[in-house]
């Protein structure tokens, strides 16, 4: 017996959730970098 769990998502799903990560993830990112920039600045002068 399978459960829903067990089965792979579909191609589509699949691919849609990859984009919905890089959606998410790339500004994340940029924002983490540019605050670590900031902070950077900020303690060292």
């Amino acid at each position: 017996m399978t459960t829903p769990a067990d089965t792979p998502a579909p191609p589509q799903r699949r691919a849609l959730t990859a984009v919905a990560w890089l959606w998410v993830g790339v500004p994340l990112c940029w924002g983490l970098y540019e605050l670590g920039v900031k902070a950077a600045q900020l303690f060292t002068g």
